[in-house]
Protein backbone atom coordinates (compact mmCIF):
# COMPACT_ATOMS: atom_id res chain seq x y z
CA UNK A 1 0.00 0.00 0.00
CA UNK A 2 1.52 3.30 -0.91
CA UNK A 3 2.45 5.46 1.93
CA UNK A 4 -0.17 8.44 1.17
CA UNK A 5 -2.63 6.28 1.67
CA UNK A 6 -1.73 4.54 4.89
CA UNK A 7 -1.27 7.96 6.22
CA UNK A 8 -4.94 8.65 4.94
CA UNK A 9 -5.95 5.71 6.66
CA UNK A 10 -4.34 6.59 9.95
CA UNK A 11 -5.80 9.64 10.07
CA UNK A 12 -9.38 8.66 9.10
CA UNK A 13 -8.87 5.91 12.55
CA UNK A 14 -7.63 8.51 14.56
CA UNK A 15 -11.36 10.17 13.74
CA UNK A 16 -13.21 7.53 14.89
CA UNK A 17 -13.84 6.60 18.31
CA UNK A 18 -12.29 3.81 20.22
CA UNK A 19 -13.52 1.37 23.14
CA UNK A 20 -16.31 -0.10 23.51
CA UNK A 21 -19.79 -0.55 24.21
CA UNK A 22 -20.93 -2.19 27.01
CA UNK A 23 -24.94 -2.82 28.90
CA UNK A 24 -26.24 -2.62 32.91
CA UNK A 25 -29.95 -3.46 33.75
CA UNK A 26 -31.19 -0.94 36.50
CA UNK A 27 -34.57 -1.54 37.42
CA UNK A 28 -35.34 -3.52 35.34
CA UNK A 29 -34.30 -1.49 32.23
CA UNK A 30 -30.91 -1.96 29.77
CA UNK A 31 -28.83 0.86 29.33
CA UNK A 32 -25.82 1.29 27.00
CA UNK A 33 -22.62 2.86 28.24
CA UNK A 34 -19.79 3.77 26.35
CA UNK A 35 -16.26 3.52 27.79
CA UNK A 36 -12.75 4.16 26.07
CA UNK A 37 -9.16 5.05 27.59
CA UNK A 38 -7.39 8.52 26.78
CA UNK A 39 -4.25 9.38 28.31
CA UNK A 40 -4.08 6.16 30.01
CA UNK A 41 -7.05 6.93 32.00
CA UNK A 42 -10.17 4.63 32.09
CA UNK A 43 -13.69 7.06 30.79
CA UNK A 44 -17.18 6.18 30.98
CA UNK A 45 -19.88 8.15 29.73
CA UNK A 46 -23.77 6.62 29.50
CA UNK A 47 -25.27 6.04 25.53
CA UNK A 48 -28.69 8.38 24.96
CA UNK A 49 -30.99 6.26 22.34
CA UNK A 50 -30.11 8.48 19.45
CA UNK A 51 -26.91 7.50 19.41
CA UNK A 52 -26.17 4.41 19.99
CA UNK A 53 -26.55 3.06 16.22
CA UNK A 54 -24.40 5.44 14.85
CA UNK A 55 -21.72 5.33 18.06
CA UNK A 56 -21.31 1.21 17.19
CA UNK A 57 -20.97 1.33 13.97
CA UNK A 58 -17.86 4.23 14.00
CA UNK A 59 -16.08 2.07 17.09
CA UNK A 60 -17.41 -1.27 14.69
CA UNK A 61 -15.26 0.92 11.57
CA UNK A 62 -12.50 1.63 14.01
CA UNK A 63 -11.43 -1.97 14.91
CA UNK A 64 -11.91 -2.75 10.73
CA UNK A 65 -9.82 -0.15 9.70
CA UNK A 66 -6.94 -1.05 12.44
CA UNK A 67 -6.77 -4.84 11.41
CA UNK A 68 -6.78 -3.81 7.55
CA UNK A 69 -3.83 -1.36 8.63
CA UNK A 70 -1.73 -3.48 10.76
CA UNK A 71 -1.90 -6.38 8.24
CA UNK A 72 -0.98 -3.83 5.28
CA UNK A 73 2.10 -3.14 7.42
CA UNK A 74 3.14 -6.25 8.92
CA UNK A 75 2.24 -9.34 7.18
CA UNK A 76 5.12 -9.68 3.68
CA UNK A 77 2.46 -12.43 2.42
CA UNK A 78 -0.38 -9.42 2.25
CA UNK A 79 -1.42 -8.21 -1.22
CA UNK A 80 -1.87 -4.16 -0.91
CA UNK A 81 -4.29 -4.40 -4.03
CA UNK A 82 -6.79 -6.41 -2.63
CA UNK A 83 -6.99 -3.78 0.01
CA UNK A 84 -7.14 -1.08 -2.39
CA UNK A 85 -10.01 -2.85 -4.18
CA UNK A 86 -11.76 -3.14 -1.02
CA UNK A 87 -11.54 -0.58 1.02
CA UNK A 88 -13.10 3.78 0.68
CA UNK A 89 -13.09 6.94 2.46
CA UNK A 90 -16.42 7.64 0.65
CA UNK A 91 -19.84 6.05 0.55
CA UNK A 92 -19.52 3.97 -2.58
CA UNK A 93 -22.26 2.35 -4.64
CA UNK A 94 -21.03 0.10 -7.38
CA UNK A 95 -22.01 -3.26 -9.28
CA UNK A 96 -24.80 -4.88 -7.98
CA UNK A 97 -25.79 -2.28 -4.87
CA UNK A 98 -25.22 0.16 -7.48
CA UNK A 99 -28.20 -1.72 -9.69
CA UNK A 100 -30.62 -1.88 -6.69
CA UNK A 101 -29.63 1.60 -5.85
CA UNK A 102 -31.16 2.96 -9.47
CA UNK A 103 -33.60 0.32 -9.89
CA UNK A 104 -36.13 1.98 -7.25
CA UNK A 105 -36.61 5.09 -10.13
CA UNK A 106 -37.83 2.37 -12.58
CA UNK A 107 -41.26 3.68 -13.07
CA UNK A 108 -40.22 7.66 -12.65
CA UNK A 109 -40.85 9.72 -15.04
CA UNK A 110 -37.90 11.65 -16.20
CA UNK A 111 -37.57 15.70 -16.68
CA UNK A 112 -37.20 17.61 -19.44
CA UNK A 113 -33.58 18.87 -18.26
CA UNK A 114 -31.79 15.42 -18.58
CA UNK A 115 -31.76 14.94 -22.01
CA UNK A 116 -28.60 17.65 -21.53
CA UNK A 117 -27.21 15.23 -18.76
CA UNK A 118 -27.69 12.64 -21.15
CA UNK A 119 -25.86 14.25 -23.83
CA UNK A 120 -22.76 14.53 -21.22
CA UNK A 121 -22.92 11.31 -20.47
CA UNK A 122 -23.29 9.77 -23.22
CA UNK A 123 -21.44 12.97 -25.51
CA UNK A 124 -17.06 13.32 -26.51
CA UNK A 125 -16.64 16.46 -24.16
CA UNK A 126 -12.92 16.26 -22.26
CA UNK A 127 -11.53 17.71 -19.87
CA UNK A 128 -14.91 19.25 -18.49
CA UNK A 129 -17.28 18.02 -15.23
CA UNK A 130 -21.30 18.18 -15.15
CA UNK A 131 -22.43 19.84 -12.46
CA UNK A 132 -26.19 19.48 -11.52
CA UNK A 133 -27.22 21.77 -8.95
CA UNK A 134 -30.52 23.43 -6.97
CA UNK A 135 -32.65 23.49 -4.19
CA UNK A 136 -33.90 20.56 -2.33
CA UNK A 137 -36.19 18.29 -3.72
CA UNK A 138 -36.06 19.26 -7.54
CA UNK A 139 -35.15 16.09 -8.83
CA UNK A 140 -31.24 15.80 -8.78
CA UNK A 141 -30.17 12.26 -7.50
CA UNK A 142 -33.32 10.73 -9.05
CA UNK A 143 -31.97 12.14 -12.42
CA UNK A 144 -28.27 10.69 -11.66
CA UNK A 145 -30.37 7.42 -10.85
CA UNK A 146 -32.19 7.04 -13.98
CA UNK A 147 -28.93 8.34 -16.39
CA UNK A 148 -27.12 5.10 -14.46
CA UNK A 149 -30.44 2.89 -15.07
CA UNK A 150 -30.55 3.22 -18.73
CA UNK A 151 -27.23 2.52 -18.96
CA UNK A 152 -25.80 -0.70 -20.73
CA UNK A 153 -24.27 -3.38 -19.21
CA UNK A 154 -20.93 -2.82 -19.94
CA UNK A 155 -21.54 0.58 -19.00
CA UNK A 156 -22.61 0.58 -16.15
CA UNK A 157 -19.72 -1.66 -15.13
CA UNK A 158 -17.31 1.33 -15.43
CA UNK A 159 -20.02 3.44 -13.37
CA UNK A 160 -19.95 4.60 -9.45
CA UNK A 161 -21.98 6.42 -7.09
CA UNK A 162 -20.49 8.34 -4.04
CA UNK A 163 -22.29 9.84 -1.98
CA UNK A 164 -20.62 12.76 0.06
CA UNK A 165 -20.72 12.96 4.03
CA UNK A 166 -19.87 15.42 5.83
CA UNK A 167 -16.35 13.46 7.39
CA UNK A 168 -14.90 13.61 3.74
CA UNK A 169 -12.64 15.92 2.84
CA UNK A 170 -10.98 16.82 -0.96
CA UNK A 171 -8.14 14.69 0.18
CA UNK A 172 -9.95 11.55 0.80
CA UNK A 173 -11.89 12.05 -2.19
CA UNK A 174 -8.89 12.49 -4.53
CA UNK A 175 -7.55 9.68 -2.69
CA UNK A 176 -10.85 7.23 -3.52
CA UNK A 177 -10.90 8.68 -7.06
CA UNK A 178 -7.57 7.56 -7.94
CA UNK A 179 -8.59 4.10 -6.96
CA UNK A 180 -11.60 4.27 -9.06
CA UNK A 181 -9.44 5.80 -12.45
CA UNK A 182 -6.72 2.33 -11.47
CA UNK A 183 -9.50 0.05 -11.34
CA UNK A 184 -11.09 0.91 -14.49
CA UNK A 185 -13.99 3.31 -13.75
CA UNK A 186 -14.86 6.00 -16.36
CA UNK A 187 -18.46 6.94 -15.11
CA UNK A 188 -18.57 8.97 -11.75
CA UNK A 189 -21.55 10.27 -10.09
CA UNK A 190 -20.72 12.68 -6.31
CA UNK A 191 -23.35 13.24 -4.66
CA UNK A 192 -23.80 15.99 -2.35
CA UNK A 193 -20.49 17.11 -2.96
CA UNK A 194 -20.94 20.89 -1.93
CA UNK A 195 -21.14 19.07 1.67
CA UNK A 196 -17.06 18.86 1.88
CA UNK A 197 -15.93 22.69 3.50
CA UNK A 198 -12.86 22.60 0.88
CA UNK A 199 -14.90 22.29 -2.61
CA UNK A 200 -15.01 25.36 -3.58
CA UNK A 201 -11.19 25.49 -3.07
CA UNK A 202 -10.19 22.43 -4.61
CA UNK A 203 -13.00 21.64 -7.52
CA UNK A 204 -10.78 21.78 -10.39
CA UNK A 205 -9.34 18.82 -8.80
CA UNK A 206 -12.19 17.30 -11.03
CA UNK A 207 -11.73 18.77 -14.35
CA UNK A 208 -8.15 19.30 -14.44
CA UNK A 209 -7.03 15.65 -12.94
CA UNK A 210 -9.94 13.19 -13.52
CA UNK A 211 -12.16 14.87 -16.39
CA UNK A 212 -8.92 15.71 -18.56
CA UNK A 213 -8.03 11.70 -18.17
CA UNK A 214 -11.40 10.66 -19.62
CA UNK A 215 -13.31 10.14 -17.06
CA UNK A 216 -17.06 11.84 -16.42
CA UNK A 217 -17.21 13.33 -13.52
CA UNK A 218 -20.86 14.69 -12.67
CA UNK A 219 -20.80 16.56 -9.09
CA UNK A 220 -24.74 17.37 -7.42
CA UNK A 221 -25.15 19.19 -4.37
CA UNK A 222 -28.02 21.16 -2.93
CA UNK A 223 -25.50 24.37 -2.11
CA UNK A 224 -26.20 25.78 -5.34
CA UNK A 225 -24.12 28.81 -4.80
CA UNK A 226 -20.93 27.18 -3.99
CA UNK A 227 -21.37 25.61 -7.28
CA UNK A 228 -21.86 29.59 -8.59
CA UNK A 229 -18.69 30.10 -6.79
CA UNK A 230 -16.82 27.27 -8.19
CA UNK A 231 -17.56 28.24 -11.38
CA UNK A 232 -16.60 31.41 -10.83
CA UNK A 233 -13.06 29.90 -9.35
CA UNK A 234 -11.88 26.99 -9.80
CA UNK A 235 -13.92 25.26 -12.47
CA UNK A 236 -14.08 28.46 -14.86
CA UNK A 237 -15.16 27.13 -18.43
CA UNK A 238 -14.14 23.56 -17.28
CA UNK A 239 -17.61 22.63 -16.63
CA UNK A 240 -20.98 22.23 -17.82
CA UNK A 241 -23.94 23.68 -15.58
CA UNK A 242 -27.59 22.31 -15.08
CA UNK A 243 -29.80 24.19 -12.38
CA UNK A 244 -32.99 21.74 -11.76
CA UNK A 245 -34.59 24.39 -9.27
CA UNK A 246 -36.83 25.74 -11.47
CA UNK A 247 -39.69 23.55 -12.32
CA UNK A 248 -42.53 24.57 -15.04
CA UNK A 249 -45.91 23.75 -15.20
CA UNK A 250 -45.86 21.43 -17.82
CA UNK A 251 -43.29 19.21 -15.91
CA UNK A 252 -45.46 19.30 -12.80
CA UNK A 253 -47.92 17.72 -14.62
CA UNK A 254 -46.24 15.63 -17.65
CA UNK A 255 -44.03 14.21 -14.77
CA UNK A 256 -45.65 14.18 -10.88
CA UNK A 257 -49.29 13.05 -12.74
CA UNK A 258 -50.83 15.93 -11.02
CA UNK A 259 -53.39 18.62 -13.24
CA UNK A 260 -54.53 22.08 -12.52
CA UNK A 261 -53.08 25.18 -12.03
CA UNK A 262 -54.53 25.49 -9.05
CA UNK A 263 -52.56 22.19 -7.95
CA UNK A 264 -49.37 24.16 -9.13
CA UNK A 265 -49.73 26.98 -7.18
CA UNK A 266 -50.39 25.06 -4.03
CA UNK A 267 -47.50 22.84 -4.17
CA UNK A 268 -45.86 23.64 -7.46
CA UNK A 269 -41.80 24.15 -6.67
CA UNK A 270 -40.46 21.22 -5.94
CA UNK A 271 -40.95 16.57 -7.33
CA UNK A 272 -42.19 16.38 -3.93
CA UNK A 273 -46.11 15.88 -4.02
CA UNK A 274 -48.32 13.58 -1.12
CA UNK A 275 -49.97 11.02 -3.57
CA UNK A 276 -47.82 11.49 -6.21
CA UNK A 277 -46.35 8.48 -8.39
CA UNK A 278 -42.99 10.70 -8.42
CA UNK A 279 -42.92 10.87 -4.16
CA UNK A 280 -44.66 9.27 -2.03
CA UNK A 281 -43.51 11.55 0.63
CA UNK A 282 -45.23 14.35 2.26
CA UNK A 283 -45.94 17.53 0.15
CA UNK A 284 -42.98 19.94 0.56
CA UNK A 285 -45.31 23.07 1.03
CA UNK A 286 -48.58 21.16 2.36
CA UNK A 287 -47.66 22.52 6.07
CA UNK A 288 -46.59 25.41 7.88
CA UNK A 289 -43.77 23.51 9.32
CA UNK A 290 -42.97 21.37 6.06
CA UNK A 291 -42.79 24.54 4.29
CA UNK A 292 -40.56 26.52 7.77
CA UNK A 293 -38.68 23.53 7.21
CA UNK A 294 -37.71 23.94 3.61
CA UNK A 295 -37.10 27.63 3.42
CA UNK A 296 -34.45 27.02 6.81
CA UNK A 297 -32.71 24.39 5.49
CA UNK A 298 -32.85 24.70 1.48
CA UNK A 299 -32.62 28.19 1.32
CA UNK A 300 -31.08 30.03 4.31
CA UNK A 301 -28.54 27.51 5.30
CA UNK A 302 -27.43 26.36 1.31
CA UNK A 303 -26.93 30.40 1.18
CA UNK A 304 -25.33 30.49 4.79
CA UNK A 305 -23.49 27.05 4.16
CA UNK A 306 -21.81 28.23 0.94
CA UNK A 307 -20.82 31.59 2.09
CA UNK A 308 -19.23 30.16 5.25
CA UNK A 309 -17.13 27.94 3.26
CA UNK A 310 -16.33 30.25 -0.21
CA UNK A 311 -13.04 32.15 0.64
CA UNK A 312 -13.28 31.83 4.66
CA UNK A 313 -16.36 33.53 4.42
CA UNK A 314 -15.15 36.38 2.68
CA UNK A 315 -18.33 36.72 0.26
CA UNK A 316 -20.30 36.78 3.80
CA UNK A 317 -19.42 41.03 3.18
CA UNK A 318 -22.04 42.75 4.77
CA UNK A 319 -24.24 40.22 5.56
CA UNK A 320 -21.93 39.01 8.19
CA UNK A 321 -23.09 41.17 10.99
CA UNK A 322 -26.33 39.14 10.78
CA UNK A 323 -25.01 35.52 10.14
CA UNK A 324 -23.06 35.80 13.51
CA UNK A 325 -26.09 37.51 15.59
CA UNK A 326 -28.11 34.43 14.33
CA UNK A 327 -30.48 36.53 12.95
CA UNK A 328 -29.58 35.63 8.68
CA UNK A 329 -32.24 32.81 8.23
CA UNK A 330 -35.07 35.28 9.73
CA UNK A 331 -34.17 38.20 7.37
CA UNK A 332 -34.17 36.01 4.52
CA UNK A 333 -37.73 34.52 5.93
CA UNK A 334 -39.11 38.34 6.08
CA UNK A 335 -37.72 39.20 2.39
CA UNK A 336 -38.85 35.46 0.83
CA UNK A 337 -42.61 36.02 2.10
CA UNK A 338 -42.61 39.86 0.82
CA UNK A 339 -40.91 39.42 -2.17
CA UNK A 340 -44.24 39.16 -4.57
CA UNK A 341 -44.54 42.19 -3.84
CA UNK A 342 -41.94 44.20 -3.34
CA UNK A 343 -38.61 43.87 -2.59
CA UNK A 344 -37.49 47.22 -0.51
CA UNK A 345 -35.75 48.50 2.39
CA UNK A 346 -39.37 48.85 3.79
CA UNK A 347 -40.02 44.96 3.70
CA UNK A 348 -37.17 44.33 6.25
CA UNK A 349 -37.47 47.81 8.45
CA UNK A 350 -41.16 48.08 8.92
CA UNK A 351 -43.27 46.06 11.25
CA UNK A 352 -44.41 43.70 9.73
CA UNK A 353 -47.86 44.05 7.64
CA UNK A 354 -49.39 41.66 5.24
CA UNK A 355 -50.24 42.30 1.31
CA UNK A 356 -52.54 39.85 1.21
CA UNK A 357 -54.68 40.92 3.98
CA UNK A 358 -54.77 44.89 3.08
CA UNK A 359 -55.34 44.06 -0.80
CA UNK A 360 -58.14 41.39 0.13
CA UNK A 361 -59.63 43.97 2.52
CA UNK A 362 -59.90 47.02 0.18
CA UNK A 363 -61.17 43.99 -2.57
CA UNK A 364 -64.08 43.09 -0.62
CA UNK A 365 -65.00 47.44 -0.39
CA UNK A 366 -65.74 47.21 -3.60
CA UNK A 367 -67.92 43.85 -3.85
CA UNK A 368 -71.77 44.75 -4.24
CA UNK A 369 -72.64 41.63 -3.08
CA UNK A 370 -71.65 41.87 0.27
CA UNK A 371 -73.72 43.81 2.25
CA UNK A 372 -70.64 44.93 4.83
CA UNK A 373 -67.31 43.87 5.11
CA UNK A 374 -65.95 41.68 8.06
CA UNK A 375 -62.16 42.23 7.38
CA UNK A 376 -63.00 45.96 8.59
CA UNK A 377 -63.80 45.57 11.60
CA UNK A 378 -60.65 43.14 12.22
CA UNK A 379 -58.46 43.49 14.66
CA UNK A 380 -55.56 43.60 12.47
CA UNK A 381 -52.95 44.76 15.02
CA UNK A 382 -53.53 41.02 16.80
CA UNK A 383 -53.98 39.23 13.42
CA UNK A 384 -50.35 40.86 12.42
CA UNK A 385 -49.00 39.81 15.59
CA UNK A 386 -50.37 36.23 15.22
CA UNK A 387 -49.09 35.99 11.63
CA UNK A 388 -45.71 36.88 13.27
CA UNK A 389 -45.65 33.88 15.10
CA UNK A 390 -47.03 31.81 12.42
CA UNK A 391 -44.49 32.72 9.85
CA UNK A 392 -41.23 33.10 12.38
CA UNK A 393 -40.80 36.19 11.62
CA UNK A 394 -38.79 39.23 13.24
CA UNK A 395 -40.24 42.69 13.93
CA UNK A 396 -37.51 45.11 13.81
CA UNK A 397 -37.73 45.83 17.07
CA UNK A 398 -36.65 41.86 17.80
CA UNK A 399 -33.58 42.58 15.74
CA UNK A 400 -30.38 42.75 17.44
CA UNK A 401 -28.29 43.87 14.32
CA UNK A 402 -29.44 46.90 12.20
CA UNK A 403 -31.11 46.04 8.82
CA UNK A 404 -29.40 48.25 6.02
CA UNK A 405 -30.29 48.46 2.21
CA UNK A 406 -26.91 47.35 1.50
CA UNK A 407 -28.47 43.83 3.75
CA UNK A 408 -31.69 43.90 1.37
CA UNK A 409 -29.15 43.97 -2.27
CA UNK A 410 -26.77 41.21 -0.82
CA UNK A 411 -29.78 38.86 0.13
CA UNK A 412 -31.60 39.15 -3.33
CA UNK A 413 -28.30 39.11 -5.13
CA UNK A 414 -27.91 35.56 -3.63
CA UNK A 415 -31.69 34.47 -4.21
CA UNK A 416 -31.07 35.52 -7.56
CA UNK A 417 -28.08 33.09 -7.75
CA UNK A 418 -30.68 30.25 -6.80
CA UNK A 419 -32.85 31.28 -8.76
CA UNK A 420 -35.64 31.62 -5.86
CA UNK A 421 -35.91 35.18 -7.16
CA UNK A 422 -36.64 36.29 -10.87
CA UNK A 423 -37.42 40.00 -11.75
CA UNK A 424 -40.28 40.65 -14.01
CA UNK A 425 -40.60 43.85 -15.99
CA UNK A 426 -43.47 46.44 -15.54
CA UNK A 427 -43.48 49.08 -17.80
CA UNK A 428 -45.29 52.93 -17.50
CA UNK A 429 -46.58 53.49 -21.09
CA UNK A 430 -46.89 58.16 -20.19
CA UNK A 431 -42.78 57.91 -19.36
CA UNK A 432 -41.78 53.68 -20.65
CA UNK A 433 -40.07 54.06 -17.36
CA UNK A 434 -39.28 49.96 -16.17
CA UNK A 435 -40.07 49.03 -12.65
CA UNK A 436 -39.30 45.45 -10.98
CA UNK A 437 -41.41 43.15 -9.98
CA UNK A 438 -39.96 40.42 -7.97
CA UNK A 439 -41.59 37.30 -8.45
CA UNK A 440 -41.13 33.56 -6.79
CA UNK A 441 -40.02 30.62 -8.62
CA UNK A 442 -41.88 28.22 -6.29
CA UNK A 443 -45.20 29.08 -6.17
CA UNK A 444 -46.52 26.29 -3.53
CA UNK A 445 -43.51 28.33 -1.17
CA UNK A 446 -45.69 31.93 -1.31
CA UNK A 447 -48.97 30.14 -1.01
CA UNK A 448 -48.28 28.18 1.91
CA UNK A 449 -47.10 31.29 3.54
CA UNK A 450 -51.26 32.39 1.94
CA UNK A 451 -52.30 30.18 4.15
CA UNK A 452 -50.90 31.11 7.36
CA UNK A 453 -52.65 34.24 7.15
CA UNK A 454 -55.55 32.27 7.04
CA UNK A 455 -55.42 30.56 9.99
CA UNK A 456 -54.25 33.31 11.64
CA UNK A 457 -57.30 35.17 10.57
CA UNK A 458 -59.33 32.23 11.60
CA UNK A 459 -58.31 33.47 15.43
CA UNK A 460 -59.76 36.66 15.49
CA UNK A 461 -62.58 37.06 17.97
CA UNK A 462 -64.47 39.04 15.11
CA UNK A 463 -63.98 36.06 12.26
CA UNK A 464 -65.36 33.88 14.87
CA UNK A 465 -67.86 36.16 15.45
CA UNK A 466 -69.24 35.68 11.58
CA UNK A 467 -71.56 32.96 10.30
CA UNK A 468 -70.07 30.05 8.85
CA UNK A 469 -71.11 31.67 5.26
CA UNK A 470 -69.73 34.74 6.11
CA UNK A 471 -66.42 33.25 7.68
CA UNK A 472 -66.21 30.65 4.91
CA UNK A 473 -66.86 33.58 1.99
CA UNK A 474 -63.97 36.02 3.62
CA UNK A 475 -61.53 32.82 3.20
CA UNK A 476 -61.93 32.27 -0.06
CA UNK A 477 -61.99 35.43 -1.37
CA UNK A 478 -59.03 35.92 0.46
CA UNK A 479 -57.09 33.01 -1.14
CA UNK A 480 -58.68 33.93 -4.55
CA UNK A 481 -56.62 37.20 -4.06
CA UNK A 482 -53.67 35.62 -3.86
CA UNK A 483 -54.26 32.45 -6.42
CA UNK A 484 -54.83 35.24 -9.12
CA UNK A 485 -51.86 37.22 -8.34
CA UNK A 486 -49.72 34.43 -8.25
CA UNK A 487 -51.21 33.27 -11.37
CA UNK A 488 -50.36 36.13 -13.49
CA UNK A 489 -47.35 35.90 -11.94
CA UNK A 490 -46.88 32.40 -13.27
CA UNK A 491 -47.64 33.11 -16.11
CA UNK A 492 -45.21 36.16 -17.13
CA UNK A 493 -42.58 34.23 -15.39
CA UNK A 494 -42.88 31.29 -18.26
CA UNK A 495 -43.94 33.12 -20.68
CA UNK A 496 -40.18 35.14 -20.43
CA UNK A 497 -38.11 31.85 -19.73
CA UNK A 498 -39.89 30.17 -22.66
CA UNK A 499 -39.54 33.24 -25.16
CA UNK A 500 -36.04 34.57 -24.99
CA UNK A 501 -35.66 36.57 -27.74
CA UNK A 502 -38.86 38.12 -26.83
CA UNK A 503 -39.86 41.17 -24.70
CA UNK A 504 -42.65 39.91 -21.93
CA UNK A 505 -43.86 42.37 -19.68
CA UNK A 506 -47.04 43.87 -17.94
CA UNK A 507 -47.71 47.21 -19.17
CA UNK A 508 -49.36 50.03 -17.75
CA UNK A 509 -51.77 53.24 -18.46
CA UNK A 510 -52.73 55.98 -16.91
CA UNK A 511 -56.10 53.86 -16.07
CA UNK A 512 -55.38 50.15 -16.56
CA UNK A 513 -53.27 47.92 -17.98
CA UNK A 514 -52.51 44.92 -19.97
CA UNK A 515 -51.36 41.88 -17.44
CA UNK A 516 -49.10 41.07 -19.95
CA UNK A 517 -47.08 42.14 -23.43
CA UNK A 518 -45.09 39.51 -25.19
CA UNK A 519 -43.46 42.06 -28.17
CA UNK A 520 -40.68 40.50 -30.90
CA UNK A 521 -38.42 42.66 -31.92
CA UNK A 522 -37.73 40.66 -35.10
CA UNK A 523 -40.75 40.68 -36.61
CA UNK A 524 -41.93 44.79 -35.33
CA UNK A 525 -45.35 42.34 -33.59
CA UNK A 526 -46.85 41.61 -30.22
CA UNK A 527 -49.53 39.85 -28.65
CA UNK A 528 -51.69 41.20 -25.68
CA UNK A 529 -53.27 39.24 -22.79
CA UNK A 530 -55.08 39.48 -19.97
CA UNK A 531 -54.78 36.83 -16.91
CA UNK A 532 -57.67 36.27 -14.96
CA UNK A 533 -58.03 33.37 -12.43
CA UNK A 534 -61.54 32.31 -12.97
CA UNK A 535 -63.38 29.70 -15.21
CA UNK A 536 -66.18 32.17 -16.55
CA UNK A 537 -66.41 35.12 -19.42
CA UNK A 538 -67.16 38.41 -19.02
CA UNK A 539 -66.86 41.52 -20.48
CA UNK A 540 -64.95 43.08 -17.47
CA UNK A 541 -62.56 40.75 -18.23
CA UNK A 542 -61.32 41.90 -21.53
CA UNK A 543 -62.07 45.98 -21.87
CA UNK A 544 -59.00 47.05 -21.86
CA UNK A 545 -58.04 45.13 -25.10
CA UNK A 546 -60.49 46.46 -27.10
CA UNK A 547 -59.91 49.73 -25.76
CA UNK A 548 -59.08 51.43 -29.03
CA UNK A 549 -56.63 53.99 -27.92
CA UNK A 550 -55.00 51.58 -25.60
CA UNK A 551 -54.05 48.80 -28.65
CA UNK A 552 -53.21 52.07 -31.01
CA UNK A 553 -50.76 53.56 -28.15
CA UNK A 554 -49.28 49.79 -27.62
CA UNK A 555 -48.65 49.67 -31.49
CA UNK A 556 -47.25 52.80 -32.15
CA UNK A 557 -44.31 52.06 -29.17
CA UNK A 558 -44.33 47.71 -30.14
CA UNK A 559 -45.89 46.99 -33.33
CA UNK A 560 -48.72 45.06 -34.77
CA UNK A 561 -50.84 43.88 -32.28
CA UNK A 562 -51.06 39.90 -33.45
CA UNK A 563 -53.40 38.66 -31.11
CA UNK A 564 -55.81 39.13 -28.18
CA UNK A 565 -56.14 37.06 -25.19
CA UNK A 566 -57.82 36.01 -22.01
CA UNK A 567 -55.64 33.77 -19.99
CA UNK A 568 -58.10 31.79 -17.65
CA UNK A 569 -59.38 28.24 -16.08
CA UNK A 570 -62.56 27.43 -18.68
CA UNK A 571 -62.66 26.35 -22.43
CA UNK A 572 -61.10 27.71 -25.32
CA UNK A 573 -63.28 30.17 -27.16
CA UNK A 574 -62.66 32.94 -29.72
CA UNK A 575 -64.94 36.36 -29.13
CA UNK A 576 -66.81 38.38 -32.18
CA UNK A 577 -64.55 40.83 -31.06
CA UNK A 578 -61.34 39.47 -31.84
CA UNK A 579 -60.59 38.65 -28.63
CA UNK A 580 -59.33 34.52 -27.62
CA UNK A 581 -60.18 32.93 -24.26
CA UNK A 582 -57.10 30.65 -23.56
CA UNK A 583 -57.28 28.05 -21.08
CA UNK A 584 -54.35 28.70 -19.10
CA UNK A 585 -52.89 25.08 -18.23
CA UNK A 586 -53.28 24.39 -22.34
CA UNK A 587 -51.04 27.82 -22.69
CA UNK A 588 -48.76 26.95 -20.19
CA UNK A 589 -48.22 23.44 -21.50
CA UNK A 590 -47.52 24.84 -24.74
CA UNK A 591 -45.09 26.36 -23.79
CA UNK A 592 -41.03 25.45 -24.57
CA UNK A 593 -38.20 27.42 -24.65
CA UNK A 594 -36.54 28.68 -28.79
Amino acid sequence: MDIVRIRAMKEWISQLPSGNITYKTINGKRYAYYQWTENGKQHGRRVKDHELNELQEKINQRKVLQNRLKEAETSPSFDPAVMQDEYFFSELKRGDELLSFVEEVKKLKKRECISKLHDYVYGDSVDRVFILYGLRRTGKTTMIRQIILEMPEEMRAKTAFIQVTDNIDMNKLNLDLRQLEKQGYRYVFIDEVTLMSDFVAGAALFSDIYAASGMKIVLSGTDSLGFVFSEDHELYDRCFMLHTTFIPYREFENVLGIKGIDEYIRYGGTMSISGARYNQTVATFATRESTNEYVNSAIARNIQHSLKNYRDGYHFRKLRDLYEANELTNAINRIVEDINHAFTMEVLTRTFVSHDLGISARNLQKDPTVPHNPLDIIAKEAVTQRLQQLLEIKNQADYSVEIQDVHRKEIKEYLDFLDLTIDLDEVDLSDLSVSKHTAIAQPGLRYAQAEALIESLMEDPVMRALSLTERNMVMQRILDEVKGRMMEDIVILETKIARPKCKVFKLKFAVGEFDMVVFDPATASCAIYEIKHSAACTPQQYRHLIDEEKCQRTEFRYGTITGKYVLYRGAEQMLDNGVTYLNVETYLKQLSNE
